[in-house]
């Protein structure tokens, strides 16, 4: 029994790939605020906090092509999203600001960037924080498959 080429692909690279998704999303968010020098709201620290430390440890993971990552990894992309998805929400929906404002520093509702009328910091952050959990997901899975199939053979 033969296993399709794209998830055997994605059995062995899905560490690097969601790595790769990290650092792209570690550097936007860097870029943004050191070159840019747009300030981060409390929301878009929130995110960091669950995103930058993914650099490290994917990139540690794949290198020891560690697949424990995964059932730590996830529930950190999942808060992050969820975080993403509410601060979207603040910048899309008055109502919420209304009710839980901002205190201090850079309003989470403020728009610096705005692409296509709905892509925005926040958006792309989730998009990040999505991807990351489907290759971890999808990946691990694919892994299993093929490492399944290997030993049936």
């Amino acid at each position: 029994m033969r296993t399709s080429g794209f998830k055997l692909f994605l059995s062995k690279y899905y560490l690097y790939l969601a790595w790769i998704v990290a650092i792209i999303a570690t550097g936007g968010s860097l870029f943004l605020s050191d070159v840019l020098h747009w300030e981060p709201c409390k929301l878009c620290w929130y995110q960091r906090i669950f995103m930058y430390p993914q650099v490290i440890l994917l990139g540690i993971a794949a290198y020891r092509n560690d697949r424990r990552i995964v059932g730590y990894a996830i529930p950190m992309t999942i808060i992050g999203g969820v975080i993403a998805i509410y601060h979207y929400a603040k910048q899309h929906i008055p109502a919420l600001d209304e009710i839980a404002p901002c205190t201090g520093g850079v309003s989470c509702s403020k728009d610096y960037f705005e692409f296509l009328g709905f892509i925005t910091i926040p958006f792309m952050a989730l998009i990040a924080f999505a991807i990351i959990t489907v290759l971890l997901w999808l990946g691990s899975r694919a892994y299993d498959e093929v490492e399944a199939i290997e030993d049936a053979e």
